[in-house]
């Protein structure tokens, strides 16, 4: 009930525990006229008017309120905390303020003072002499407001001892506000990037079975940029992703990226490789205020004023490294490295789920085709028992059914063949009988030189075999190291086509296209990959360049054939 002493667990909001013997007294000493302006007289309190008070908010038809005053040192420091602290009555008049209160608009500060009244709607005065129960704490409440693009808290809170500190009255309430605008602009930036992750991270069924391992990355790398853009608003951005083959931090997406920007060697390091590489080796983001300035920094983008540099993190391990440029000096802070670093686990993330799919499929594709092989085994053996039953029986004079067993055998032996071949998975390809016993030349791939590069024997074997039988001059190569060579040291426009795998020993396939385009622009070039698995992102960052056909293992040779005429009919 209103007025009545509640126990501690029933008190609206938080604030100062008091005695109640020490309420009471205030209260009733806050009542007294006498008592209360003696006190006011001896602390300073209530007096003449001064120049440090604010009548905004005041209802005009109301007496004006008892004027208040806060001694100079008191008045710095008030203003110098940076809140807003004003007294007002119960009726919502203003008797004091300090200046960040006295800077609001008159509109808040009516807004202010409507809520002190539904403050004391909700905790009305106390009548003098109440037994309040022990621990009893005195009413708080909290309200948020806002004024155009502002945030605002307010607390308002009953006098820790009314009558007694200061002078200040009964029937006053004190007010705090607090500017939380930047507060909350960095919760709606974080809530944007929690939204960005979760559509980074997902990967429904529809996705997964719509798009291939190729088209997936360029989706997922299209996100990335879009979402970093509207985080961070950079420049130039770049994701690094760290080869534990050889040690390197590789390119793998860009935006507004200079075409000499990978011209060095970036590996993990505290120092000699730039920022990147001393954000990858010690797992700490970098700030660079001005990057003329920073012995760190290792021009790359010209322009370039400021940068943010965050690793990216699975668990407890460093996989590469998120970097985003500014044209503009100390264009990131703490909030930027704040945001970056949320934004990169996102990506990291994302990207190892990507990885996880296509090696998923790979294993899960030559799981499915060896147990094939296993289960038609016996079926097969039995129809090759049966044909040598059938051959011991017919006559020497019957040459036709000779013939026909014969072709059930052949037949017999190609189903083992290419489920062996299927069995096999990145290893083989499809079709390849077929595109053997097919010896006729063929007019768009004939006099093409072609260079083939694949560390698997049985696959570059294959392909040169087929497109010289096309008429095709082929260059085979056995990895990278001999094709990047090769590439080099040939005349511009030496080859018509370049073929090569994306996971060769020594070098991936980005790297096998670069060297094709530094020989010649217009050279074309197909990549192939087993199952999708791309664990360089190859393809992402050649697509980004011109790249237009990525074949996934096993293939049919056909569909080969098919784009090498496609890639030679487009450079002509």
């Amino acid at each position: 009930m209103e007025g009545e002493a509640r126990p501690p667990e029933l008190q609206r909001g938080t604030g100062m525990a008091v005695s109640a013997p020490a309420v009471a007294s205030s209260i009733s000493e806050a009542s007294a006229p006498t008592r209360g302006a003696a006190l006011a007289r001896g602390s300073g309190g209530v007096s003449d008017p001064d120049p440090q008070m604010i009548s905004a908010g005041r209802n005009p038809s109301e007496a004006p309120s008892p004027e208040f005053k806060v001694g100079g040192l008191g008045l710095a420091l008030l203003n110098a905390i940076g809140e807003g602290v004003a007294l007002l009555t119960r009726t919502g008049a203003f008797v004091w303020a300090n200046e960040p209160v006295k800077r609001l608009g008159g509109a808040m500060q009516e807004r202010i003072g409507g809520a002190c009244r539904l403050f004391d709607r909700d905790h009305p005065v106390l009548p003098p002499g109440v037994a309040l129960a022990p621990g009893y704490v005195l009413p708080h409440a909290e309200v948020a407001m806002t004024e155009s693009d502002r945030w605002f808290e307010i607390g308002i809170s009953l006098p820790p001892e009314p009558g007694v500190t200061m002078g200040i009255r009964a029937d006053w309430v004190l007010v705090v506000v607090r500017d939380v605008t930047p507060a909350k602009r960095l919760q709606q930036k974080i809530n944007a990037i929690d939204q960005a992750g979760s559509e980074l991270v997902r990967f429904d069924a529809e996705l997964v079975r719509k798009y291939n391992a190729h088209e997936r990355l360029k989706l997922l790398e299209t996100k990335i940029v879009g979402f970093a853009r509207n985080l961070l608003h950079f420049d130039h951005f770049a994701i690094r992703l760290l080869d534990e083959r050889t040690g390197k931090l590789e390119l793998v997406i860009g935006c507004n990226l200079p075409a000499a920007f990978d011209s060095f060697v970036i590996k993990p390091g505290l120092d000699g490789f730039g920022i990147s590489g001393y954000v990858a080796a010690s797992g700490r983001s970098y700030v660079c205020v001005e990057t003329s300035a920073d012995a760190l920094y290792l021009p790359g983008v010209e322009g370039a004023r400021s940068s943010l540099t965050v690793p990216l993190r699975l668990q407890d391990k460093v996989i590469g490294i998120m970097n985003v440029e500014s044209l503009s000096p100390a264009a990131f802070g703490d909030e930027e490295r704040q945001l970056g670093e949320i934004f990169a686990r996102y990506v990291a993330v994302a990207i190892h789920m990507l990885d996880l799919l296509v090696v998923e499929r790979s294993s899960t594709n030559q799981t499915i085709t060896g147990r094939v092989a296993s289960e038609i085994k016996e079926p097969l053996e039995d129809i090759a028992h049966e044909v040598e039953q059938l051959r011991s029986q017919i006559p020497s004079t019957d040459p036709g059914t000779a013939s026909h067993l014969e072709r059930i055998n052949a037949d017999l032996a190609a189903i083992r063949q290419r489920i062996l071949e299927c069995a096999a998975g990145p290893s083989s390809l499809l079709g390849v009988e077929k595109a053997m016993a097919e010896k006729t030349i063929d007019p768009i791939i004939a006099g093409r030189t072609v260079l083939v590069a694949d560390d698997e024997l049985r696959i570059r074997k294959t392909i040169g075999d087929v497109l010289t039988l096309r008429g095709a001059k082929v260059t085979i190569c056995e990895d990278g190291g001999s094709a990047i060579r090769i590439l080099d040291e040939s005349p511009p426009g030496a080859f018509d086509l370049v073929v090569s795998d994306i996971r060769l020993p020594d070098h991936n396939g980005y790297e096998i296209f670069a060297a094709a385009k530094r020989n010649s622009a217009n050279t074309p070039v197909i990549l192939m990959t087993g199952f999708g698995y791309d664990p360089h992102h190859s393809i992402v960052r050649a697509s980004q360049e011109g790249l237009q056909t990525v074949l996934f293992k096993p293939f049919q040779v056909e569909r080969l054939l098919e784009d090498v005429r496609k890639a030679i009919l487009g450079k002509i």
